[in-house]
């Protein structure tokens, strides 16, 4: 004889319902800027003062697209080649380090781990003064190189911080079982430690990538008026230029969006479980 699980009750049901019609509304209102910047970015300039405005572009124009077409690839060009050379530094720089944190346990390790906790609580304009007094001996303002190191700093803490935690959930007999193999610490590393932390290799690639794509601070101290800048001073000194083409600031503003929305898409799954490493130890 078989038994029906019970229905779920009306309270209960009414309640998850009520739960998810908040989560919506709410998504909507934190989303309606990002839909906002869209729309004017199809709005022609002879539209953008109605009232009341169109929530819809349907007449609408790709003028701002050409615009940014024109003038602002190689701002686009800059940004992109300076969050994957901030990427790669980062991950080469913390990855091992969050290996050696968490595996080999070095002495100091753990005032190392305040060291790196604590150099994140530093305002960015404070750090970006500093190096610019070292690039203005070294040479190095208004260069990618200077950008990309001076953008690494922001990543590797936080970086070596989930490398840590991600990588001291691996088995301590799996890398005893490489050592006897004749396996050295590079080896291990290399062939069994970062293909195992793949997830965390994504999270902290993403943040890298994200914080440099979106950063300002160093890029209008260490690299403004030179050949090479990002898209957020391409925004800035386009906003300067011309503050009435709203409809091309706009469609700046949403190419320069669409990368780090497409990779935090693609990648969200590894996100989650890279930033969840090491919260639950057994």
């Amino acid at each position: 004889m078989t038994t029906q699980a019970p229905a779920p009750a009306p309270n209960r049901r009414r309640g998850t319902r009520g739960k998810t019609t908040t989560g919506v509304v709410l998504t909507a209102v934190m989303l309606f800027p990002v839909y906002w910047m869209i729309n004017v970015s199809f709005t022609r300039e002879q539209n953008m003062r109605r009232s009341p405005p169109d929530l819809l572009p349907l007449h609408g124009t790709l003028t701002g697209y050409r615009t940014v077409l024109d003038e602002q690839l190689p701002y686009l060009g800059t940004s992109l080649v300076v969050a994957l050379g901030t990427v790669v530094l980062t991950v080469a720089l913390a990855a091992p380090a969050g290996y050696a944190l968490a595996q080999l346990r070095p002495r100091g390790g753990g005032v190392l781990g305040f060291v790196l906790l604590a150099a994140q609580m530093i305002p960015g304009i404070i750090m970006a003064m500093g190096f610019y007094a070292v690039y203005l001996s070294l040479g190095l303002l208004q260069s990618v190189p200077g950008l990309i190191v001076a953008d690494s700093t922001l990543a590797v803490p936080f970086a070596v911080l989930v490398f840590t935690a991600f990588m001291s959930g691996i088995p301590r007999e799996l890398l005893q079982a490489a050592t006897m193999d004749g396996a050295g610490t590079w080896r291990t590393f290399r062939s069994i430690v970062l293909p195992m932390s793949r997830n965390a290799v994504v999270t902290v690639s993403l943040f890298a990538f994200l914080w440099s794509w979106s950063d300002f601070v160093f890029a209008g101290t260490l690299v403004n008026g030179g050949a090479h800048e990002p898209i957020t001073l391409g925004i800035y000194h386009y906003i300067g230029n011309n503050n009435q083409e709203w409809n091309a600031i706009m469609a700046t503003a949403v190419v320069a969006s669409l990368p780090a929305a497409v990779i935090l898409v693609l990648a969200q799954r590894y996100i989650a479980a890279g930033v969840s490493a090491g919260a639950v130890k057994d």
